[in-house]
């Protein structure tokens, strides 16, 4: 269990190290672009799945965590443990990004571009989808599971390159809560911990009925 967490910890924190740490980047520089941000969110899922997927399963997301607990395939003790760890690796990682550039473009927090219904339902959706393609590509007994770090990587970077401009697209509370937590840009953080624990939630509950029953 010990490797488990720690390849939670290092994955979660690259991940919100290199994507939020582009949002940051890009703020200073004008280098990146949106498309920029986009791709690194997807790259970094990508390559830490490859990296740690064989250690941990590659969660780095209290989401996808819990849509695994209700899948079966953690108890409650294993599913408690990895969303602490990550929360951790989420929140090392703003902080050394605030130490780096300071508190430059809130770290990256997401933050909803209209109304907080529309980003509840966009990061729902997302979140739905994304823990619908890892069940698929990473779980199921006919999935090429070679491939899955390249369908999750571009879920990710796809779904961060149209919604992100809107709602941040975060589909993960602790790239959210850690940004959140070290820049005290806190006000709609609930929206980015709630709406993308029922969308996995509900995707792994859908995924049961499609494929197990």
């Amino acid at each position: 269990m010990r490797k488990k967490l720690i390849a939670e910890f290092l994955g979660t924190y690259f991940l919100v190290f290199a994507g939020t740490g582009a949002i940051v980047i890009n703020a200073l520089t004008n280098s990146l672009t949106h498309v920029g941000i986009a791709f690194t969110f997807g790259l970094v899922v990508m390559a830490s799945i490859y990296t740690f997927g064989h250690v941990s399963g590659a969660h780095f997301n209290p989401a996808v965590t819990i849509g695994f607990f209700i899948h079966g395939d953690l108890t409650k003790r294993e599913a408690a443990s990895y969303i602490l760890i990550q929360l951790i690796g989420a929140v090392a990682a703003s902080a050394t990004l605030y130490g780096l550039f300071g508190n430059i473009a809130s770290l990256g927090s997401t933050l909803p571009r209209g109304s907080w219904e529309q980003s509840f339902i966009l990061e729902f959706i997302l979140t739905f989808f994304l823990m619908m393609v890892i069940l698929g590509s990473a779980i199921h007994g006919k999935a090429v599971k070679s491939f899955a770090g390249i369908a999750i990587g571009a879920t990710v970077g796809l779904e961060a390159m149209f919604a992100g401009p809107i709602c941040g697209a975060s589909m993960n509370p602790a790239r959210s809560i850690g940004p959140a937590i070290i820049s005290g840009t806190t006000h709609s953080l609930w929206i980015y911990i709630v709406a993308t624990i029922l969308g996995a939630s509900c995707a792994a509950l859908l995924y049961r009925i499609l494929h197990e029953n």
